[in-house]
């Protein structure tokens, strides 16, 4: 798999320390959900062929924006970190919010979310803690509705209680989450700024530095096992993937589109997953549409 070669549009190419080649502009934590809403909104408008998933998107993003608007709206503003003690600050709001996404959903999805919210209020509670303490990308409705929860910590810089997880290179270091996918900005010339390369948390969604020339799951550092994946079709976006443990995750790279919205343009590049997935290589983390 070292060769250089193109598939279908595909092409690989060695990893590069070169720095990105125009800066980006960084979003605001007070508007980022309602610019991601608006960004799914506005690629699902387009008719193409991702229209539907990212309708489906458009929708639990919708959710994600008014769960944490009532989560900042709580506490004054100020979380515990203790899961157990801070699940009243969405009280209610839980299962409207589960079956809000579960109508949205595919059928099998929907399927799942409509047999947890009738199952009650404790048992959504349960399958919150439980993903809550071991994650997993497998857990959809945990996942969904507990991301506000981890970046209404973050914001707040909370450091979760009683959330034992690993804090290495290649972990949040924050809440300790894998990463969901990599981007990358203009290039910091410090040591510590990872050369313009940031992993973003798949739970609480902060962003850290990281070296461009590294794989995000088993920090293989031999250029020749490295490589990333790129097509004409998705021009600022790419598989990073690493031949050392047939892993990869999606990079999304603001110097080439300013506008773009990481979190949805890595769900709108769902070709570029379903490529990587049929060349051998798994995904560190599904994003929250299974892919």
């Amino acid at each position: 798999m070292n060769q250089v070669f193109a598939l279908e549009n595909f092409s690989r190419k060695a990893f590069s320390q070169a720095s990105p080649r125009r800066g980006s502009m960084m979003l605001s934590m007070r508007d980022v959900w309602r610019q991601r809403l608006q960004r799914a909104e506005a690629l699902a408008a387009r008719g193409d062929s991702m229209s539907q998933l990212l309708a489906f998107y458009a929708a639990l993003l919708r959710v994600q924006l008014r769960l944490y608007a009532h989560l900042r709206a709580s506490h004054n503003g100020a979380p515990s970190g203790a899961l157990e003690q801070d699940l009243p600050a969405l009280g209610s709001e839980l299962r409207p919010a589960l079956l809000a996404i579960a109508q949205a959903a595919p059928d099998a999805l929907a399927t799942a979310g409509q047999q947890l919210g009738d199952a009650g209020q404790a048992a959504i509670e349960d399958a919150l803690l439980s993903f809550w303490y071991a994650p997993s990308d497998r857990l959809f409705y945990p996942k969904a509705l507990l991301q506000p929860y981890a970046q209404w910590l973050a914001e707040a810089g909370i450091t979760p209680r009683g959330r034992e997880l690993a804090r290495t290179d290649n972990r949040c270091p924050f809440c300790g989450g894998v990463p969901q996918l990599s981007v990358l900005h203009v290039a910091d010339d410090s040591p510590a700024a990872g050369g313009g390369r940031k992993l973003q948390c798949a739970t609480c969604l902060t962003e850290w530095p990281f070296r461009r020339v590294l794989c995000a799951h088993c920090g293989e550092e031999d250029e020749r096992k490295l490589a990333y994946f790129h097509s004409a079709a998705f021009d600022h976006l790419r598989v990073d993937a690493c031949d050392t443990c047939q892993h990869y995750l999606k990079s999304v790279d603001l110097t080439r589109l300013g506008i773009a919205v990481p979190l949805v343009d890595e769900v709108a590049g769902a070709p570029l997953d379903i490529w990587a997935r049929e060349h051998g290589y798994t995904k560190i983390e599904l994003n929250l549409v299974g892919l």
